[in-house]
């Protein structure tokens, strides 16, 4: 016990020494749950470094607080009749090293991802935005062949394959921003936004301080940025903060201006007469699930490739307890493969996933059917016993290490014959392994990019998966690619009808097991306001944060 208290009080000094009580107005100091991976547009995937290059950086459009779609460096845009052509209009802007902002800076990023980027190559393509031969140029096309193009300075014109009616959405998302072709290529190859001085900036802040890997991010107002004057802001700075103790602690003693708790803290916030005012609990289009490796060839001779063992896990989950007991947050329990609260219909204004109880035949707690299908599982492959892992990114936060182990513990004891072992690793290590095919079973998330449950959706389609799953199935593909670029594309019902077919198929084919959606539970100080939280794209932005 007394090492255990004296490593807490070190833990506690060396945070307190990191961030430092250096409370001054004008200065925001903000908890990131987890290291920038990247700030490379084509190669980030992670919500901290979506986050920020969301600071420093514009794209053609963004959102206000409320979430609506408004000018950024597009001052305005026009759509062709058939709905398959935008032009962008940009607005005087400038980069950081004086260079005006230009189309071709859109040209070049764009042209850029389609080579060079991993998991987001797919969204510039025909399962997401549509763009006239993405797919052909992420397949080795020259890329001058993209249906993008710079009239002039100040246009930017892309073309659609097929009219996407969330398109001007995309557009927030950082995968579609700008880079600076002049500046990017004056660097020594592989090293674009490595540091603070290989990045260039059009955004609301600079970067004075970031190297890979950085507990400690350091950003100020940009005066050139063409917001300047709304921006009220003098200085940014990022304290990575793994641990929600660490994050409380960090809060009380006024070292950080706002932290996202979780668990038991959040009990004792509730509890606290001074600490409750601060609390701000904010809903997440995040949806934590469990992924399987399916292929047939890994290490544990493809059991996850039998349907009925990955059902039998599923329904040996129980999802109520995971969010009650362990992730104490405000999340709730998810039986579908699109989150809770997240893309209304058009039509009818109701969320896409707010019948939870469509998919109870092959998403639930059910521990009498998770047996029954374990049964069957042993039956065809042979076997009684199974030695699974089950791996998780350690610098997550310590809400998924409560969850893998509550995880480890419901199916084990639903599951006689079933072992799982546990495997922390950093988050690089960890999104190594999944796309080298190198693990079982793995917790993961995703946030949306945009307000369509094709966000999700297109994530387990052959040619779009973000975490290598190793399924394929051709009427899934089908079903989705008749959804946007097909027939259904334009017929709005019959659109949201067909998603529904997909997702039955995903979920009776347990490509995945849906755990939670998630909630973010926020202490502000007093003297902050105007910080924007949003469940699409970008969660976070400070454009018009105010410390006081």
């Amino acid at each position: 016990m007394k090492k255990i208290l004296t490593l807490i009080l070190f833990v506690t000094l060396i945070l307190t020494t990191a961030c430092g009580n250096d409370s001054e107005p004008g200065k925001l100091r903000v908890m990131l749950g987890s290291n920038v991976v990247s700030l490379d547009t084509a190669k980030a995937t992670d919500n901290a470094s979506f986050e920020v290059i969301a600071d420093c950086i514009d794209g053609l459009l963004q959102m206000d607080k409320d979430g609506r779609i408004i000018p950024a460096i597009a001052e305005s845009y026009d759509v062709s009749p058939d709905g398959k052509t935008y032009t962008f209009h940009l607005r005087n802007a400038k980069w950081s090293n004086g260079d005006e902002v230009t189309a071709d800076d859109f040209v070049f990023a764009w042209r850029r991802h389609c080579q060079v980027s991993d998991k987001y190559a797919y969204i510039m393509g025909s399962t997401v935005a549509c763009i006239k031969n993405a797919d052909a140029v992420v397949k080795g096309a020259d890329p001058k062949t993209l249906g993008v193009s710079a009239p002039d300075s100040k246009t930017f014109v892309v073309e659609l394959d097929a009219p996407v009616p969330f398109f001007p959405s995309l557009m927030v998302f950082p995968t579609f921003y700008p880079i600076n072709e002049k500046f990017y290529n004056s660097l020594e190859s592989g090293t674009y936004g490595t540091t603070h001085e290989n990045f260039l900036y059009n955004g609301a802040f600079v970067m004075t301080s970031y190297v890979p890997g950085s507990a400690s991010i350091q950003l100020q107002k940009n005066p050139d940025y063409w917001d300047a004057a709304n921006v009220t802001l003098e200085k940014l700075h990022y304290q990575v903060v793994s641990s929600s103790d660490n994050a409380l602690t960090a809060y009380r003693n006024k070292s950080l201006d706002l932290v996202t708790i979780n668990g038991n803290q959040i009990e004792y916030v509730k509890s606290d007469g001074q600490l409750s005012k601060d609390l701000h609990i904010i809903t997440t289009g995040l949806l934590q699930y469990l992924t399987f490796n399916q292929d047939p060839k890994n290490h544990h001779a493809g059991a996850l490739s039998n349907v009925n063992l990955r059902l039998a896990i599923s329904n040996s989950i129980d999802r109520e307890s995971l969010v009650n007991n362990y992730v104490m947050n405000g999340s709730r329990a998810t039986y579908t493969a699109i989150p809770i609260d997240f893309a209304p219909n058009a039509k009818t204004g109701k969320f896409f996933a707010e019948d939870q109880k469509q998919f109870a035949e092959y998403v639930g707690f059910n521990p009498d059917k998770a047996k029954e299908y374990f049964e069957r599982a042993k039956s065809e492959l042979g076997r009684n016993d199974f030695d699974l892992t089950l791996i998780y990114a350690n610098d997550a936060g310590d809400t998924v290490i409560k969850v893998v182990q509550a995880v480890k513990a419901q199916v084990e004891e639903n599951l006689q014959g079933v072992k799982i072992t546990l495997q922390p690793m950093t988050k690089a290590e960890y999104l190594d392994k999944v796309t080298t095919n190198s693990y079982d079973m793995a917790v993961t998330n995703w946030t949306p990019d945009y307000d369509d449950p094709m966000t999700f959706f297109t994530l387990w389609t052959t040619e779009g998966s973000e975490i290598s799953e190793h399924w394929s199935n051709a009427e899934y593909d089908r079903i989705i690619a008749e959804c946007t670029t097909g027939n259904l594309a334009a017929d709005y019902n019959a659109r949201w009808n067909a998603l529904y077919s997909a997702e039955k198929i995903l979920l009776e084919n347990a490509v995945i097991a849906p755990l939670y959606t998630g909630a973010n539970t926020n202490l502000v100080a007093e003297n902050v306001s105007g910080v924007d939280f949003h469940s699409v794209a970008v969660d976070r932005v400070y454009k018009h944060a105010v410390v006081k």
